[in-house]
């Protein structure tokens, strides 16, 4: 309650003292008038999208890299990318025979056991996929290094609609992530095939790669199961134009789909990325689309991490995502602030396992990756570890599956508990949903009639916002279990709003509320849905 109270009067500050604040990007547009209300009850799809999302990534499928899949990579290949790969398999086996391969490879990339493994076993969620603009198909390659080899990829994108379909029937969303963009937004092998970063500051690969988003969403509004797109991938540091060229793809995603998450990445510089995001007001007139900010996690390839111990990185866990503090909470007056970890794993450099005894280290990988995991689930609206699959299964402290079954990584505890357990837990719950109901708003009203007797507040915004907010967490939390997402996940399983930011997004715009008081049915909203996690011990 204190917390809670503290940030309704820090928006009351702001709404009686403007004049005295200094100017910012964020400045609340002026109050509109109000809207009709088209709020709904929460669908699948917004399930998909908006829980919190225990996922893996899907590496080395779409796009290759040798460290992952060397058995893709025939004995010419000069290099360790997706081009070098091809280019080297369509010289010894011709087109035809380098199609047959690359067509096995991602039709045999998850089976039918490994869905269920990942449902069953490792609760996972969400899938983060990598694909790149020669996953769209042979006329996407023209006038690039890929053209020669474009044949190749002719039935690529069937095979990524196919993906998607089978992991929606095991009630798994994909994340769409454009890994490998025209010049490339960073200079890794996975991301291009030049070893330079040349989307940015160039006019034709930008123009290319936000057109290729385009057509993506537009065909992704007939795949069920996107839960997002992601428009590149570990952007270099302080990347020319880059913010620019995010709202030049939001405005041509808009165009398709206005309901479409999109994900962006910090460039390395999470704390900017939240300041440019918070920028953006619900309420300004721009596209609708929600924006996560993908930040990625490593401990292993800096100088400092080398140098330090896996206790002294364990110990830095408790301050990650700090950038976030103040930042969110507040959507009356700025804009979204959601973060996923798109990356993370449990490795850790050879110089670091080098400063404890070789005994310690399978203690001390536990700890590291339930630590990473409880902080993930406490900050972020999902995290995905790198990666699931690899020639070398199950892939060491790179390996999702070995990760998981040694129990070094653990998903939410909700989502792990018997469908009856689910229902029990909702059915308390809404029995006590009147006394939550009432002593919210007798809180909220004691606080504001101390805090600024006389003045006129509207409090039947807050009661309308906390109804909604518990409805809508009560039905993420059941959702499963009652069959929306199929019978292959219905048996356990309750899911959290992870993605509460943009949520709170979604169902504000929805609300129609625009006036002086829209913060009383924000923070009404949020009090719900805590009110409800709170009930069912999420």
């Amino acid at each position: 309650m204190k917390k809670f109270l503290s940030k309704a009067k820090v928006a009351f500050e702001e709404l009686t003292d403007s004049d005295s604040q200094p100017p910012s990007s964020s400045q609340k547009p002026i109050p509109q008038a109000n809207q009709p209300s088209t709020i709904g009850p929460p669908t699948a799809l917004d399930l998909l999208r908006y829980r919190f999302h225990w996922g893996t990534n899907l590496g080395s499928i779409f796009v290759l890299e040798k460290w992952l899949s060397g058995s893709m990579f025939v004995g010419s290949s000069s290099g360790g990318h997706e081009l070098a790969a091809v280019t080297a398999a369509v010289n010894e086996l011709g087109l035809d025979g380098a199609r047959a391969k690359w067509e096995a490879h991602w039709r045999n990339a998850v089976s039918e056991q490994d869905f269920q493994w990942l449902v069953r076993e490792a609760r996972c969620t969400s899938i983060r996929l990598p694909i790149g603009y020669f996953t769209l198909g042979e006329e996407w390659c023209r006038g690039t290094e890929f053209e020669a080899v474009g044949a190749v990829y002719m039935n690529a994108w069937s095979a990524v609609r196919d993906l998607v379909a089978r992991a929606r029937g095991w009630g798994i969303g994909v994340l769409l992530d454009f890994h490998f963009v025209y010049g490339g937004a960073n200079g890794e092998h996975h991301g291009c095939a030049t070893g330079r970063a040349e989307l940015w500051g160039n006019g034709t690969n930008l123009e290319r790669t936000r057109r290729a988003l385009g057509w993506i969403t537009g065909q992704a509004r007939g795949m069920d199961g996107v839960l997002g797109l992601q428009i590149v991938n570990e952007a270099t540091h302080n990347a020319e134009g880059m913010y620019a060229f995010y709202e030049d793809v939001i405005r041509e995603v808009a165009r398709w789909d206005e309901s479409l998450p999109l994900y962006i990445s910090d460039a390395w510089d999470l704390k900017t990325a939240l300041a440019w995001t918070n920028g953006r007001h619900p309420f300004s007139g721009a596209p609708r689309n929600p924006v996560l900010i993908d930040t990625h996690r490593y401990y292993t390839f800096s100088d400092k991490d080398r140098s330090q111990s896996p206790q002294q990185i364990i110990s830095r866990l408790g301050a990650e995502l700090g950038e976030l503090n103040g930042k969110e909470g507040s959507l009356g007056d700025r804009g979204e602030a959601q973060v996923i970890i798109g990356e993370w794993s449990c490795v850790l450099d050879g110089q670091t396992w080098g400063r404890v005894r070789p005994e310690e280290k399978d203690g001390l990988v536990t700890q590291f990756g339930r630590s990473q995991s409880q902080k993930w689930q406490q900050k972020a609206g999902g995290s995905y570890f790198w990666t699931y699959k690899m020639d070398w299964m199950d892939g060491g402290e790179w390996g999702f599956a070995e990760q998981s079954k040694k129990w070094n990584i653990t998903p939410p505890q909700y989502l792990t508990l018997p469908a009856q357990e689910v229902r029990n837990r909702i059915g308390a719950a809404e029995a006590r949903r009147g006394e939550l109901a009432h002593t919210a708003r007798q809180n909220h009203e004691n606080y504001w009639n101390q805090a600024a007797p006389g003045k006129h507040f509207e409090h039947q915004l807050y009661s309308d916002g906390w109804n909604i907010g518990f409805s809508d967490a009560q039905k993420f939390f059941g959702m499963r279990s009652d069959g929306a997402l199929g019978g292959n996940v219905a048996a356990e399983g309750g899911d959290r709003i992870g993605c509460l930011e943009i949520w709170v997004k979604k169902r504000l715009l929805e609300s129609g509320q625009r006036g002086e008081f829209v913060w009383i049915w924000e923070q009404g909203f949020r009090a719900g849905v805590g009110g409800f996690n709170q009930c069912v011990g999420m």
